[in-house]
């Protein structure tokens, strides 16, 4: 029989958000009173309140409980549901193969007749695994190497249409014989040149890890600049790195570097040299413990050298995985690499003080190398400075140089393990709370150029910070496995084609990467192929008409590979 505990402890649930909305508006009982008795949480005891108040609940017609009369299914559609569960068919799939064959059957009904027969539920996919993307795109199940035959006529959306502004200064480079030179090696499916490629397009567009390739994988428009339907895999890409030993990448940075230097994108007469510390998480017994200024503190990871041309500030040189034993002799093997690429070019280099040793100045100077460098100072060194008098006062011509007139103090000493004497150059009113005592076995230059071009080492820094931040060179903890010298390879050729593609822009030629990708680079487009021809055209945008103004009929109008395909522009 039914009391008044049918009233205050109800059973349903529309009955239940019934009595106790009416126990909140009629009996005006506090909240958390009214929560606690019909065992409702108060956050959604207020959202009740809240959906009654703007009419989202309606109490006019109950909704029925209880069981529903469940739908008859004869046995012949029993016997073709068992049929396509067996082939690994979804519920869902089921009941839209059996509305085409005209049998309306609801999705839960299938779920509860694969039940009665037995069978487990499939494991849950994600549409990436089923084959298709969020736009409803067919995945291929491979990558593989296109050719223009077969897509003509078709049109592409991409996402990172921006990467063909690059494309034209890829040919210029002749990225083709880059790869020749290098003796890259391919696979039987995916060539040398669209791995390459793939890795490169990444990088272009600021991809953080390589495990993100993802991200871009069914990217239709990015598998065609690689020569490619899509972009390889994770698995892929990182196997295709560890198959590079170290003189597969040697030669590419010397090809590279020969390449850009026969189209004038090097001076050569001053070199910046500087290390980093590449931050890694692997298994410790790997890699040793360095310095990471970055980070302000001693660190594992991987020491590498880089080395910058000073006038155009392009990264042309790069070691990787260096041991402390080996860390004092990087600048002699630079000098090696150098010299292979840019015979008969001798440069200045500049570095700082704990790049080598001073017996390994001794061996540069032999070989008729000049550099400017920092001798280390101590308190007794610091307390001679204090009693010399002949300063002389010096302007330095940089524009935005806060101390360009510092004052000087020239005379030439002896150091243990440098044979013969040396220039020094003592620098005080610089900025510095400590003068900066610069060596140079440069004793023609005068004493203006010699801390000038020293005061531009920080250009190195500058351009290993861009690095770090927009080609991620720091980003080696990814769980998709690249070697890292082949990493920071890419990263010098990314940096290159950015500053290539700087130049081109009028009022943005000094700009850095991180801006130049925003302004320009960053964006979708329609790629369309028809009879040979690529025509990529690019949506409105504020800066569109800076790149109509590039003179992009001087350039190779074409991508490199895909049967020399011609390519053309197009801004909206």
């Amino acid at each position: 029989m039914r009391d008044s505990a049918y009233f205050t402890y109800p059973q349903h649930d529309w009955q239940k958000r019934y009595e106790a909305l009416r126990a909140s508006f009629v009996e005006r009982l506090p909240d958390k009173v009214v929560a606690d008795r019909f065992g409702y949480s108060h956050g959604y005891f207020r959202l009740l309140k809240h959906q009654f108040r703007h009419g989202k609940i309606d109490f006019s017609e109950p909704v029925p409980e209880g069981k529903s009369q469940r739908r008859r299914v004869t046995t012949t559609v029993r016997q073709q549901i068992c049929s396509w569960r067996e082939q690994h068919l979804s519920a869902g799939e089921i009941a839209e193969l059996l509305s085409e064959d005209g049998v309306e059957i609801s999705v839960r009904t299938v779920e509860r007749v694969l039940a009665e027969e037995g069978f487990p539920k499939l494991p849950r996919r994600t549409r990436r695994k089923i084959g298709v993307t969020v736009q409803r795109a067919i995945i291929p199940d491979s990558s593989e190497v296109v050719s223009l035959g077969s897509l003509n006529g078709q049109r592409l959306d991409c996402a990172g249409a921006g990467v063909f502004l690059f494309a034209p200064f890829l040919a210029q480079l002749n990225i083709d014989k880059i790869i020749k030179s290098a003796s890259l090696p391919g696979s039987k499916i995916i060539p040398a040149r669209s791995y390459l490629l793939s890795f490169l397009a990444l990088k272009l567009l600021g991809t953080e890890r390589y495990a993100h390739v993802g991200d871009h994988g069914f990217d239709p428009g990015l598998g065609l600049f690689a020569g490619l339907n899509v972009l390889p895999k994770c698995t892929a890409m990182s196997s295709y790195s560890y198959s590079l030993d170290e003189n597969h990448i040697t030669k590419l940075q010397q090809a590279f570097v020969k390449q850009a230097a026969r189209i004038g994108l090097y001076d050569g007469s001053i070199l910046n040299l500087d290390f980093h510390t590449a931050p890694h998480y692997g298994d410790e017994s790997v890699l040793e413990k360095h310095w990471a200024g970055a980070r302000g503190k001693v660190m594992k990871g991987a020491l590498c050298l880089l080395a910058q041309d000073a006038d155009s500030k392009l990264m042309l040189y790069s070691a990787v995985d260096i041991q402390r034993s080996e860390a004092d002799d990087q600048v002699l093997a630079f000098l090696s690499f150098w010299h292979k690429v840019r015979r008969g070019v001798s440069p200045t280099l500049v570095f700082d003080s704990k790049l080598t040793t001073y017996s390994n100045l001794s061996r540069l100077n032999e070989r008729s190398i000049k550099f400017i460098t920092l001798r280390r100072r101590g308190h007794k060194l610091l307390k001679e400075t204090e009693q010399l008098n002949d300063w002389q006062r010096i302007h330095i011509p940089h524009a935005k140089r806060k101390f360009p007139n510092p004052q000087v103090h020239e005379s030439t000493i002896e150091l243990p393990g440098y044979d013969g004497v040396i220039r020094q150059i003592i620098v005080r009113g610089n900025g510095h709370q400590k003068p900066a005592f610069l060596i140079t076995n440069d004793c023609e230059t005068p004493v203006e150029l010699v801390v000038g071009n020293y005061s531009r080492r920080w250009r190195v820094e500058n351009g290993i910070r861009e690095a770090v931040n927009f080609f991620h060179l720091n980003s080696l903890s990814s769980p998709i496995l690249i070697k890292i010298h082949f990493d920071v390879a890419l990263t010098m050729i990314a940096d290159t084609l950015y500053s290539m593609l700087a130049k081109k822009l009028r009022g943005f030629e000094e700009c850095d990467a991180p801006k130049i990708f925003r302004h320009f680079v960053a964006g979708k487009g329609a790629v369309k192929i028809q009879d040979g021809a690529i025509t990529v055209t690019y949506p409105k945008r504020a800066h569109n008409p800076i790149l109509r103004a590039v003179p992009w009929n001087n350039l190779p109008q074409k991508i490199p590979g895909l049967d020399e395909a011609s390519l053309k522009l197009v801004f909206s």
